[in-house]
C-alpha cells in the first residue's frame, strides 16, 4: 500500500502544477521519478496526512539539479536490503517500487538538448529545441518533479 500512496501523492502533485497532459510519457516519467524519491525517503512509514506537507522540503532537495539522484536510489536500495538481509523476500509495495526503477533506467525519451543553452559560453540563452537527445525517463522526469513541489 506503501507504493500505491506514494505514487498517489506524486499523481496529485504533478496534476496540481499542471505542468504536462497526464497522457504522456513524460508525465510518466516524472510521476515515477517523484513516487521513487517518497517511497524511498519514507524509511519510517510516516507518509500520512499531514506528513506529506512535511516532506515537501525534503523530496525538493532530493530533486534539485546537481543532487546525485540517482546515487542516492541505489544506495537506498541497497540499504533497504542489508535491512531485510538475504532470503527475506520483497514485499509488493517494494518489488513496485523496483520495477519502477528499472523501467526509468531503461526507458530512453527524445527530448531537447539542454546543454546547447549554457550560461558560461553563451551570452543568448535561447535553446534551439530542434537539437534533441535521448534521455533516460529518470533525468526528465527529476525536474518536472522538482518543479511541480515547487508548484504545489
Amino acid at each position: 500500500m506503501a507504493w500505491l500512496y506514494a505514487e498517489y501523492i506524486a499523481d496529485e502533485l504533478l496534476r496540481t502544477g499542471n505542468l504536462i497532459p497526464s497522457g504522456t510519457l513524460e508525465f510518466r516519467s516524472g510521476r515515477q521519478t517523484l513516487a521513487l524519491t517518497i517511497y524511498l525517503s519514507d524509511s519510517a512509514g510516516e507518509l500520512s496526512g499531514i506528513r506529506v506537507i512535511s516532506r515537501l522540503d525534503e523530496w525538493l532537495s532530493l530533486t534539485a539539479y546537481g543532487h546525485p539522484w540517482q546515487d542516492w536510489v541505489r544506495d537506498r536500495f541497497a540499504r533497504i536490503d542489508e535491512e531485510r538481509g538475504e532470503g527475506s523476500g520483497t514485499g509488493p509495495d517494494l518489488e513496485l517500487a523496483r520495477s519502477t526503477w528499472r523501467w526509468l533506467e531503461r526507458t530512453e525519451l527524445l527530448a531537447t538538448d539542454l546543454d546547447t543553452a549554457n550560461p558560461w559560453h553563451q551570452t543568448d540563452l535561447t535553446v534551439d529545441e530542434t537539437i534533441q537527445v535521448w534521455t533516460p525517463a529518470w533525468q526528465l522526469g527529476l525536474p518536472l518533479g522538482h518543479l511541480a513541489i515547487h508548484l504545489f
